[in-house]
């Protein structure tokens, strides 16, 4: 008896899951533009991924990733990536798009199952992202702030979105014609 009085004063994880978006709300929030999604996929083999790794930096865990081009009437807008990254303990699902150029465009939450950092939902957080093209652009603390009670959750998307660049730079960049 003593130890379920106990065990009902301990503290209980609360754990808030979100789902904000769906998959093809994300691509159109991204490429608002667009008029047809293609899925993408990238084989990559374990040299590689030690490259991407290399040039993109530390990366916490990733879920899964999908990737799809986005056109409209035929002509490459560019590309829009659907990635999952650890927060603290549970994976936030985002979306983030990168031009034909190279740049990023909207990010986006869709899902977040944590109990504390949703506020990398907040519009100006995302905002840092947009039009950044470079991975000289985005580290952590310095291009794109923190969010104090959010650190793991800005740390760990801000990374994801470093390989993201990287995968775009090394794999799906326009190659341009003789020019």
């Amino acid at each position: 008896m003593t130890g379920l009085v106990l065990a009902a004063l301990l503290p209980v994880p609360v754990l808030i899951a979100a789902d904000y978006l769906s998959v093809d709300a994300a691509r159109k929030a991204v490429f608002p533009e667009a008029n047809a999604f293609q899925e993408v996929l990238v084989p990559r083999t374990p040299e590689q991924m030690q490259a991407l790794l290399t040039r993109a930096g530390p990366q916490p865990p990733h879920g899964t990733l999908r990737i799809w081009s986005a056109a409209r009437d035929g002509v490459l807008l560019g590309h829009v990536f659907v990635d999952e990254v650890i927060g603290r303990q549970s994976l936030i699902t985002y979306a983030v798009g990168i031009d034909a150029g190279g740049a990023l465009r909207n990010l986006e939450i869709l899902s977040y199952r944590e109990s504390h950092g949703g506020e990398i939902r907040n519009a100006a957080w995302r905002g840092q992202f947009t039009h950044r093209d470079g991975l000289e652009q985005l580290r952590f603390g310095t291009d794109i702030k923190n969010i104090s009670g959010a650190t793991l959750s800005s740390e760990h998307v801000t990374q994801g979105v470093r390989w993201l660049l990287a995968l775009w730079q090394s794999a799906l960049r326009p190659t341009r014609g003789p020019g």
